[in-house]
């Protein structure tokens, strides 16, 4: 049995994330989870909550909350909003947990032992009017690459360069907007990336099955001379994990915590560890997934990002991962996508413009949801989601495709021959060539689906629902029935046959209604069609079925302009 680890970039604890964001990692991530366990591979898929560093803080405050409170309402939160996506982790956890706290001060020692820390002394910025050192997060202004006004202190969103505070142009805390900043003298480690330059340069250039995307980012800031820099990994901080060594005080290094983008990634593999934990599994059920020297050598490890989250992905984090010397699991592939922006514009968390996780579930069911963005997912580009393209791509894929066979396979067998699988003759030369279409495009579609081109698997799974739909036109059962009985008995036959096939290769991308598929025609869970002898065949004669209530219902013109009109303004 193949073994795969699947792991989706970390959501910020700081709040409910937008479609883009659930596009960008999560939602792949559970599509590539649940077609390797179609298939038959043992899957441990992983995701967190990223609690540490000046969003949490800043989140918090704004509440009214104490930071760790917070963070553990919001990630109650976050959980149910997974499950109302059916994102189906095996584990989500928690970059606060015990074991991402462990983790980290073990991976800091092991570094720092391998020459890969040192202290510097080094000029930050002071608030004095709150009275503090601001962190990175702490702190705006202008980008000094590409005059972005809204830029960070440790990067800026719109070019996603890396930056330090001191290097924005008219900086602000975004504390108290006080512009009365100072530099001020203060020690930090530093992980001393630019020593594995040559180390990184191979494992990068090893990877020739990444997506262009992926390499390109990663090649462009391993070579730039602003990229691959050495990076301080602490800050002046309260809530984070303790700057230790392992498990021993670090001297000078007290009151401080390690940098958010140093712990965050350590958690993937603590997820592991929590995720043993919680099934009352011993360490070595999850080092079998993340050391080499315990079992993992035959993992493929998978992970899924933003293009924004490539640079720490493919510098910073396997620098402290091979830079340990210890024998980790190293990613495989890493699927990184684009922006989804949204209708002419930028999804805004702070301006509340767009659709939010919470505010979609509460509209239409998740598979609605689903099946838009997969099969427009941002990969070679930026995509956008538009209401007037969500609109036609629900009615017409969802609702007049896979739903309206459905519908008229089951309503006209019910009329005709009652909810039994009639019996007929045999298959014609019409459904065998059919049967031989649609399995040469089921392997189309799992070459895409092996490759995680996910909207070429999305448009190849809707030609498959497309050719029932030609079939039921060509064939035309209901004026067959009045010549001939028993070959329109064959036909609905084969049809019905049809909804347990596309059940299997349907779950995927829209789980729940396969579910639905699946239990109406009597098959139990909707299985993979692996068999090919018998993917055809799945109902025989007398086979008793539900005629399933309407799949999908269609998105008015009304409902659309509402929508339209209420997620272009300010979140509340």
């Amino acid at each position: 049995m193949a073994r795969t680890l699947i792991t989706s970039a970390l959501p910020y604890i700081n709040g409910i994330k937008h479609l883009g964001n659930l596009i960008g990692s999560q939602l792949p991530a559970d599509l590539y989870a649940r077609y390797r366990r179609a298939r038959g591979d043992e899957v441990l898929f992983l995701c967190a909550t990223d609690e540490h560093g000046t969003p949490a803080e800043i989140a918090a405050q704004k509440a009214g909350k104490d930071v760790a409170e917070y963070c553990a309402e919001m990630h109650e939160v976050q959980a149910e909003l997974a499950k109302g996506f059916r994102l189906s982790f095996d584990h989500f956890g928690r970059s606060s947990s015990d074991q991402n706290r462990v983790l980290t001060q073990h991976f800091a020692k092991r570094l720092f032992e391998q020459g890969l820390i040192e202290e510097v002394e080094e000029t930050q910025v002071y608030s004095a009017t709150d009275g503090r050192f601001l962190p990175d997060r702490y702190i705006e202004g202008t980008c000094p690459s590409c005059g972005f006004e809204s830029a960070r202190g440790d990067q800026c969103d719109n070019c996603t360069k890396q930056l330090d505070p001191t290097d924005l142009i008219n900086p602000y805390s975004t504390i108290s907007g006080a512009t009365d900043l100072e530099e001020r003298k203060t020690k930090h480690l530093y992980l001393r990336q630019s020593n594995m330059r040559d180390a990184l340069n191979d494992w990068i250039s090893s990877k020739a099955d990444w997506p262009i995307l992926t390499t390109s980012i990663a090649k462009k800031w391993l070579n730039d001379g602003d990229g691959l820099q050495d990076r301080g990994i602490t800050r002046d901080l309260k809530w984070g994990v303790p700057v230790q060594k392992g498990d021993q005080p670090w001297t000078g290094m007290e009151g401080k915590v390690f940098y958010v983008w140093f712990d965050a990634p350590i958690e993937y593999i603590a997820c592991g560890a929590e995720w043993a934990e919680k099934q009352g599994l011993s360490d070595a059920d999850w080092e079998r997934w993340w050391r080499t020297d315990k079992g993992a050598d035959d993992v493929r490890y998978v992970q899924f990002m933003g293009k924004d989250n490539v640079p720490f992905h493919t510098l910073s984090f396997p620098v402290t991962m091979l830079g340990s010397g210890e024998p980790w699991k190293m990613v495989d592939y890493i699927k990184s996508f684009n922006y989804l922006n949204y209708d002419g514009g930028q999804f805004s968390t702070s301006r509340g413009r767009g659709v939010f996780m919470d505010q979609a579930l509460s509209l239409l069911p998740s598979d609605y949801w689903r099946w838009w963005l997969l099969s427009h997912a941002p990969e070679s580009s930026d995509s956008e989601f538009t209401w007037e393209n969500f609109q036609v791509s629900v009615n017409k894929d969802l609702a007049d495709v896979l739903g309206n066979f459905v519908s008229r396979v089951t309503k006209f067998c019910r009329s005709k021959f009652g909810e039994a699988v009639p019996e007929g003759g045999a298959y014609g030369a019409r459904e065998t060539d059919l049967m031989a279409a649609i399995s040469e495009k089921i392997e189309v579609y799992q070459g895409h689906m092996d490759a995680i081109d996910v909207r070429k698997a999305a448009g190849e799974l809707r030609a498959i629902w497309t050719l029932g739909n030609e079939y039921l036109q060509d064939a035309s059962p209901w004026a067959v029935f009045k010549e001939d009985p028993e070959t329109a008995a064959m036909q609905i036959r084969f049809a019905l046959n049809l909804i347990p096939l596309y059940a299997g290769l349907s779950a995927p991308f829209i789980p729940d209604a396969a579910g639905k598929l699946a239990t109406a025609m009597g098959t139990g869970d909707a299985v993979w069609p692996e068999d090919k002898a018998t993917a055809f065949a799945q109902l025989p004669a007398g086979h008793t079925f539900a005629v399933p209530d309407n799949l999908f219902g269609k998105i008015t013109d009304e409902q659309r302009e509402d929508w339209q009109e209420k997620f272009a303004g300010i979140r509340s």
